[in-house]
């Protein structure tokens, strides 16, 4: 498998990380900036980088190595304008993280495509599963029990929220092909997902 990143691709995926960052450090941060900077600004960002980047980044070369895996050329591309929306709502107290998406091109079937799809979630499932040992082994308010907190926390909204069946989102492909696998994906997902959230 030849996986590679053309330079655009690369700028792409760095400006989309910076930008969810920052994101989803106000969004932790209640949408207020001047509460951000009391936490501490570096930390802020650092921890949301740690998590919410790498979680983003993961998550598009999931869907990269499998489109690459069915013979696609495939690479990542920027939605600045959605990079601005989800900078926008996380002033608003809330996120809209769809920063961008895999594109690829060649003849795939349906099987195919839901794979390719669901391979980001899944990665972020996965992710999430990694850093769920580190919240009980780090010691307790910490900058590591942070990144482990909102490590499971975040990637776990980033699977939820790519399966929405709706738009441009992962989880219409998946549905597309698959309602068993969709179901079996994504209803314990959501789950788990809002009963974190809520309690």
């Amino acid at each position: 498998m030849n996986l590679t990143f053309s330079g655009r691709e690369i700028r792409d995926l760095a400006v989309a990380w910076v930008a969810l960052g920052v994101a989803f450090a106000l969004f932790f941060a209640g949408g207020d900036p001047f509460a951000l900077l009391e936490r501490g600004l570096v930390s802020g960002l650092l921890v949301s980088l740690l998590t919410a980047g790498v979680g983003f980044l993961l998550h598009e070369l999931g869907h990269k190595v499998v489109a690459v895996h069915y013979g696609q050329v495939a690479e990542f591309r920027a939605d600045y304008s959605m990079l601005v929306l989800a900078l926008l709502s996380a002033f608003l107290g809330f996120i809209f993280a769809a920063p961008g998406a895999v594109h690829h091109r060649g003849m795939l079937t349906e099987r195919q495509h839901g794979l390719i799809a669901l391979a980001g979630p899944a990665v972020n499932v996965v992710l999430a599963l990694l850093f769920l040992p580190l919240v009980f082994v780090v010691p307790s308010g910490g900058f590591l029990a942070e990144v482990a907190n909102l490590g499971v926390i975040i990637n776990l909204f980033l699977a939820a929220f790519n399966m929405i069946p709706f738009g441009p989102l992962d989880g219409r492909k998946v549905f597309g092909w698959s309602k068993i696998v969709y179901v079996v994906f994504t209803v314990p997902t959501v789950t788990v997902t809002a009963f974190i959230f809520i309690f």
